[in-house]
């Protein structure tokens, strides 16, 4: 098992590619840590996860506050240590052009997408750097490497995460801490359904988004995870600073 006796926190793991994550580590053999602001869908992973003979706990976690952030990462740290972290939560916005883009929905996007994963990053980095060995996997989108039009928001925030990356990995790798970025293509979550209620026409607009791609369909999110069970185990012992495109082939286009 290659997360055997390993302790990972994951944020936003209550739906989407961070519950996939919790399930793909939980069986890899992980003691995984399930936070999220939705209490009801973090605790029925976490409770699905222990009847399948993992163990898990849930947490209430908004990745805004720093301060809880802080809380809940010591707590796990001093009870079971912090080998992986993993900062998935984030949210998307409507589709507008910058200009059109309000201020209020700018900072939301930025707060969580942002510094949601600065303050998971800031809580654990010094346990891991005291215990000499750890893995940061922050979840990114192909908006970190295109600017994806009428998602100035979005991208801004993906594209700072990925250098955000890079910054901890140049500080960081001498301690033993390694930090990657996973960047997926549009993933078959809650968060595209939302976007794609919003179109006139949703099921036409997920045909044309598949489309164009190489591969002709979205991403899974079983399959993101399993990207991220890779920068979380040994397998990638000698990757960091890296951002990992899993996006069906789009930005060879």
């Amino acid at each position: 098992m290659r997360l055997e006796d390993r302790t990972v926190v994951i944020t936003g793991a209550g739906s989407g590619i961070g519950e996939k994550t919790a399930e793909r580590c939980a069986e890899e053999g992980a003691r995984v840590i399930v936070t999220d602001v939705d209490v009801e869908s973090g605790e029925a992973v976490a409770e699905r996860l222990r009847e399948d003979g993992a163990e898990a706990e849930f947490y209430e976690l908004d990745v805004t506050d720093s301060d809880r952030v802080h809380e809940v990462v010591d707590e796990v740290a001093e009870a079971s240590g912090l080998d992986v972290m993993v900062n998935n939560a984030g949210v998307g916005h409507p589709g507008g052009s910058l200009e059109e883009l309000d201020e209020e929905v700018r900072d939301f996007v930025v707060d969580i997408n942002l510094n949601g994963v600065w303050n998971g990053c800031h809580a654990a980095l010094p346990h891991m750097k005291e215990q000499g060995r750890g893995s940061i996997v922050n979840v990114g989108s192909l908006a970190s490497i295109l600017g994806l039009p009428k998602q100035a928001a979005y991208s801004t925030t993906k594209a700072a995460v990925l250098n955000l990356t890079r910054t901890v990995a140049a500080e960081a790798g001498p301690y033993g801490v390694r930090a990657n970025t996973v960047c997926p293509g549009f993933t078959e979550t809650q968060l595209l359904d939302r976007y794609l209620e919003k179109q006139d026409d949703p099921e036409r607009a997920r045909e044309a988004m598949a489309n164009q791609y190489p591969l002709k369909r979205l991403a899974r999110p079983e399959e993101i995870a399993d990207a991220i069970l890779f920068l979380a185990s040994d397998e990638s012992s000698f990757v960091t600073g890296h951002g990992l495109v899993v996006d069906g082939g789009f930005s060879t286009m």
